[in-house]
C-alpha cells in the first residue's frame, strides 16, 4: 500500500510541474546577466583563474572586481558550450524542478496531495517571474534544502542538519544569497524549538565554510558592498519595492492579502519560528522584487499548514483504488510532455515558436554587423543592456557599461541616464573621445533621434530593435 501512495503522490506531482516546466521552457532570455557569465565561465577556463580586474569593458579597464559567482558562470558556459540553447533551457527547468518539486512534498506533508499541487502551480506561477536565466536559479533548490533541514530539525530530526553546512559549500560560490540559510537557521536557534547546541553547531560549520571561496573572508566584504551599492538600488528594477502590476504580482498581492484572515480563523497555528519567517522574509519580499520569490516558498508551506485541516476532510480524501502501474505511466509521460516546448524539439513542428532570447536587449543581429566590419573606429559608447550580449559574442569590442550594475558608480549611472534621454550626450561623447555607437531603439528613442538629426553622425547599420552611428570624421 505504500508504494501504491507514493505512485499516487507522484501523479500529483507531476501534475504539479507539468506547467511550471513547460512554462520554463516558454521564457525567452533577456541580456541581463546571463551573456557576461558566459563569458565569466569561458575566461576562468581559458585563463586557469578568476579574473581579479574588470576585462570586459573599457570605462572601468583594470578596475578591481569581484566575481562571486564565479562556478555559475563555468557551469553555464559548459552547458552552453555542450548543447547551446537546448541544454540550457533543460538546465533551467532542472534546477525549477527540483526546487519546486521538494516545495511540493513539505506542503504535501502538511495538506495532501492535491492541495499541494494546486498551491504550488500558484506558487509557481506568482514567482515565475524570477525564473531568469541566472546564478539565482541554483539557490532555489538549496534553499529548499536548508527549509527542509530546519524543519527535520525542529520536530527532532538533527541529523539533517548536515545539509546546511553542505549546502553553503557549494552556494557561496554560486550566488550572493548564500546568506538566506543564515537567517532561516538563525532565526531556528533562537526561536525554535529544537536541539539549540547541534543548530549552534551547524551554523558555526556554515561560517566555516562559507571561507571556502577563492577570495575567503572577502565574500563577506564583497556581499557587505553589494548590500549598500546605490547602483543597484537606484537603477536595478529586481531592487526596487513590488508593484501589484502583471498577473504574477496580483497572484502574490491576494495570497497575502488572502493570509491573514486565513491565519486568524484556521484551528491550526503557525509556530513561533514561522511567524519570524513570514515577518522577515515577508519584509525583504516588499523591500526588493528580488526576495519575492524566498517569501513565497514559505508563504506556500505555510498556508498548506493553515488548510491542512479542511483539505484532508474534503479536497484529500484517502483513495480507495490506487492502480501503481498506471500511476507511474501516467507520470511519465507528463514529466517528459514538456519537452515537446524545448527549444530544438519545439522547432520541428512550431512554425512561430516563441524566440529564444528576448531581442529588445539581446542585439544579435548588430552585432554581426560589427563582427564583419572590425574597421568601425573605436571606442564605442552601448545601450548598458547590449552590454551584456557584446561581452559575449565579440569580446574584440569592449563596452561602455553593462548589466553588472555594482562595477559602475552612481556618478557613472547618472550620467548615463542623461546621455540616454539626449542631454549633453555630444559633450560626453567629445570627452571620452568616443566614435561609434550601437542604441537600442526601444530604450534610447530620444537619443537615437537626437544623433540622426546630427550632421555629425552617419548611420552605418538598423534594425527592429537596434541602430550603430559612427563619427563622420573618424571614417576619413
Amino acid at each position: 500500500m505504500q508504494n501504491s501512495s507514493r505512485s499516487y503522490d507522484f501523479l500529483w506531482l507531476s501534475i504539479a510541474l507539468l506547467p511550471l516546466i513547460g512554462l520554463s521552457f516558454m521564457l525567452t532570455v533577456p541580456a541581463q546577466d546571463y551573456w557576461w557569465y558566459l563569458r565569466l565561465g569561458r575566461d576562468i577556463l581559458s585563463e586557469g583563474m578568476i579574473p581579479l580586474v574588470d576585462t570586459m569593458g573599457y570605462s572601468r579597464a583594470g578596475q578591481p572586481i569581484f566575481y562571486q559567482q564565479w562556478l555559475a558562470g563555468i557551469i553555464f558556459h559548459l552547458v552552453y558550450q555542450a548543447g547551446g540553447a537546448a541544454l540550457t533551457f533543460l538546465l533551467r527547468a532542472v534546477l525549477l524542478g527540483l526546487a519546486y518539486g521538494l516545495l511540493w512534498w513539505m506542503i504535501r506533508e502538511a495538506s495532501g496531495p492535491r492541495t499541494a499541487t494546486i498551491l504550488l502551480i500558484l506558487a509557481g506561477l506568482s514567482t515565475a517571474n524570477n525564473w531568469v536565466m541566472r546564478p539565482q536559479l541554483f539557490a532555489y533548490p538549496l534553499f529548499m534544502l536548508c527549509i527542509f533541514a530546519v524543519y527535520k530539525w525542529q520536530s527532532g530530526g538533527t541529523c539533517w542538519l548536515f545539509l546546511l553546512p553542505l549546502s553553503m559549500l557549494v552556494w557561496v560560490n554560486l550566488h550572493g544569497s548564500f546568506v538566506l540559510p543564515f537567517l532561516l537557521a538563525g532565526a531556528a536557534f533562537v526561536f525554535g524549538d529544537g536541539n539549540r547546541k547541534a543548530m549552534f553547531a551547524a551554523l558555526i560549520a556554515m561560517a566555516v565554510l562559507t571561507l571556502l571561496n577563492p577570495r575567503g573572508v572577502g565574500v563577506w566584504q564583497y556581499l557587505v558592498f553589494i548590500l549598500n551599492n546605490p547602483s543597484d538600488y537606484l537603477f536595478s528594477v529586481e531592487w526596487k519595492p513590488p508593484t501589484n502590476e502583471g498577473w504574477q504580482m496580483n497572484i502574490f498581492f491576494a495570497w497575502v492579502l488572502v493570509f491573514v484572515p486565513l491565519a486568524g480563523f484556521s484551528k491550526q497555528k503557525l509556530s513561533r519560528l514561522e511567524w519570524v519567517w513570514f515577518l522577515g522574509f515577508g519584509w525583504l519580499a516588499f523591500s526588493g522584487i528580488r526576495y519575492v520569490i524566498w517569501f513565497m516558498f514559505l508563504l506556500a508551506i505555510f498556508t498548506a499548514k493553515l488548510v491542512g485541516d479542511w483539505t484532508k476532510a474534503w479536497l484529500d480524501k484517502p483513495v480507495e483504488k490506487i492502480n501503481p502501474r498506471l500511476n507511474l505511466i501516467l507520470v511519465s509521460l507528463l514529466l517528459f510532455l514538456p519537452l515537446i516546448f524545448l527549444p530544438g524539439v519545439r522547432d520541428t513542428w512550431w512554425d512561430d515558436a516563441p524566440d529564444l532570447y528576448e531581442l529588445t536587449t539581446t542585439p544579435i543581429e548588430a552585432v554581426d554587423f560589427l563582427k564583419i566590419h572590425p574597421e568601425l573606429p573605436t571606442p564605442m559608447w552601448n545601450d548598458y543592456a547590449f552590454g551584456s550580449y557584446l561581452e559575449f559574442a565579440l569580446p574584440s569590442r569592449p563596452t561602455w557599461m553593462d548589466t553588472r550594475m555594482y562595477s559602475f558608480s552612481q556618478s557613472q549611472w547618472d550620467e548615463y541616464v542623461r546621455v540616454t534621454n539626449a542631454e549633453g550626450w555630444q559633450e560626453m561623447f567629445d570627452r571620452e573621445r568616443v566614435n561609434l555607437l550601437l542604441l537600442s531603439k526601444a530604450a534610447q528613442p530620444k537619443l537615437v533621434e537626437a544623433i540622426s538629426a546630427s550632421d555629425g553622425w552617419c548611420k552605418e547599420y538598423s534594425d527592429e530593435y537596434a541602430v550603430i552611428f559612427s563619427r563622420c570624421e573618424a571614417k576619413k
